[in-house]
């Protein structure tokens, strides 16, 4: 057989990657490459654990003035 189908050649595999990076490295590349796919995949779907901002309120002084806070108040007036 051919390809990663086969448990021989994830062990093989598995292998190689442990005498590369050792094994005090092994736990931080996991960690790193799942915070990776969580965030590629939370960008994909547009979920964010982060509040979103809210948008500016309107300078109620401004416009009691008559001072126009926008481009569309100064058409407006």
């Amino acid at each position: 057989m051919v390809g990663l189908d086969n448990p021989v050649h994830l062990l093989f595999l598995l292998l190689i990657v442990l005498l590369l990076f050792g094994a005090k490295r092994l736990p931080e590349l996991g960690r790193s490459l799942g915070q990776g796919m969580r965030g590629f995949r939370e960008a994909l779907h547009g979920e964010s654990n982060e509040p979103e901002l809210e948008p500016p309120a309107v300078n109620q002084t401004a416009q009691s003035n008559g001072v126009a806070s926008s481009p569309e108040q100064v058409h407006n007036a």
